[in-house]
């Protein structure tokens, strides 16, 4: 079990899908650029139920980019609602690296099954996957659809100022990333 879930949950890249081959993966989240190719690993996968998601990790407009949109996070609370009906065993989140995208869809996986939890919600999140930095837009859209009233972005700050305290390396690289610097606390 996973915490606030009641399923395995495993977070991760592309190039670590290959080491969940045969790992029982019942249902894949899988959330990648529009234009990219499925992953070759998931021949080696057994039988699962997969849903795919296409758009860039942006968190602002920029040229040539799709941003994720509510219509993107309803499928993901859909994934999610229809994890639970089907007893979903272990679920597998993925995305390119497994740091914003498939943190983000986690998150709300989490957030959708533990209303009033936002707190708890990415301190489960920190245990399965440490380097997390969810994309702010997923969360955001999240928090509305959730009708959090802000509680889910909230949260979601706070575990920025934690992770970048505890990862100098990744907060730098975000705040290397003209849209997202924004994200790092203390940035401008």
């Amino acid at each position: 079990m996973s915490p606030l879930l009641p399923y395995r949950l495993n977070i991760c890249g592309v190039g670590e899908l290959e080491g969940f081959a045969g790992s029982g993966v019942s249902d894949v989240l899988s959330i990648l650029d529009p234009d990219t190719p499925e992953p070759a690993a998931f021949a080696r996968f057994g039988p699962h139920r997969r849903t795919d998601i296409r758009f860039h990790d942006v968190v602002l407009p920029l040229d040539g980019h799709i941003q994720p949109t509510s219509d993107d996070v309803r499928r993901i609370l859909a994934f999610g609602t229809a994890c639970a009906a089907a007893s979903a065993s272990h679920v597998l989140i993925h995305c390119y690296a497994g740091v914003s995208r498939s943190t983000a869809a986690a998150t709300i996986l989490m957030a959708q099954a533990n209303p009033g939890r936002e707190t708890e919600t990415f301190a489960a999140l920190t245990r399965i996957r440490p380097r997390a930095w969810p994309n702010s837009q997923m969360i955001g859209l999240a928090d509305d659809l959730l009708e959090r009233g802000g509680a889910l972005n909230a949260a979601l700050r706070r575990h920025y100022v934690a992770v970048a305290a505890n990862n100098a390396d990744l907060a730098d690289h975000i705040r290397s990333i003209h849209h997202r610097r924004h994200e790092v606390p203390g940035a401008g």
